[in-house]
């Protein structure tokens, strides 16, 4: 009988490599502030791991540094190195071409046109993942999301990251939390729309939000939207048989 000959280990991997399934020690590796300042990178390897070894494209709007020369890329840098078969895409308002290399591509644009950001998006293609990591300001996030949100893909992911500024009048927040106009009072009617079927107003029209979010995770100063078909259906009649026997009695 043949003696079996065994096979050769494979080679432990060593440098990025060896944390290229870590989404927190690639955020520290590259000092982006998802985690240390924030604590994001354990929510998105959550949301996100799914997706490691896919084709996809992942677009981050804010590339960070600000007008610093030089300065920014941090976090697509990260999410190259997690996602070794995706094409990752930065937009900010300042010219942050240095960044640019294999699989990483940026592009000017402001949030808060919402031309700038069909155009940016027309030059991308598919968007299966798309994190607002800009301006931070409520006005600007809430034009963006309008705005990209029918093009992400269904399945899609949506991230908003620093809620918190919709609190802080300072930065176009307000202290009323159920301000309409802030970030965080879009998040939570868009919650709302998750259970729209069994809403009682049988005069709602539900909306696109309301037809296309199947998932929403909120986190301290980040939410995390799952795009898709949102139509489950209800039994509201079968529970509430008296009030729809009375509708029906005076239609």
């Amino acid at each position: 009988m043949p003696v079996a000959v065994p096979r050769p280990a494979a080679p432990t991997p060593t440098g990025i490599a060896a944390i290229s399934h870590d989404l927190r020690k690639l955020a520290q590796h590259f000092r982006t502030d998802k985690w240390g300042t924030h604590r994001y990178a354990q929510h998105y390897q959550r949301h996100l791991e799914h997706l490691k070894n896919e084709s996809f494209n992942l677009l981050e709007i804010g590339i960070g540094g600000y007008s610093r020369a030089g300065q920014g890329g941090a976090s697509l840098r990260m999410w190259k190195h997690f996602f070794p078969k995706a094409q990752i895409f930065g937009m900010d308002i300042q010219d942050k071409s240095f960044v640019d290399e294999e699989r990483i591509t940026t592009f000017i644009g402001d949030q808060s046109d919402p031309g700038s950001l069909v155009g940016v998006a027309s030059k991308i293609g598919t968007l299966d993942v798309i994190i607002d990591d800009g301006s931070h300001l409520s006005p600007h996030i809430l034009t963006t999301f309008k705005t990209l949100f029918p093009l992400l893909k269904d399945g899609g992911i949506y991230a908003v990251e620093d809620t918190q500024t919709s609190y802080w009048p300072e930065w176009q927040g307000s202290e009323d939390r159920d301000d309409p106009k802030t970030s965080m009072s879009m998040l939570k009617r868009l919650a709302d729309g998750l259970n729209y079927e069994e809403f009682v107003d049988e005069d709602y029209e539900p909306s696109y939000t309301d037809l296309n979010i199947v998932g929403m995770h909120f986190y301290h100063n980040l939410v995390i939207i799952e795009k898709g078909k949102n139509a489950e259906g209800t039994n509201k009649k079968r529970v509430l048989k008296k009030r729809y026997s009375e509708e029906s009695t005076k239609s």
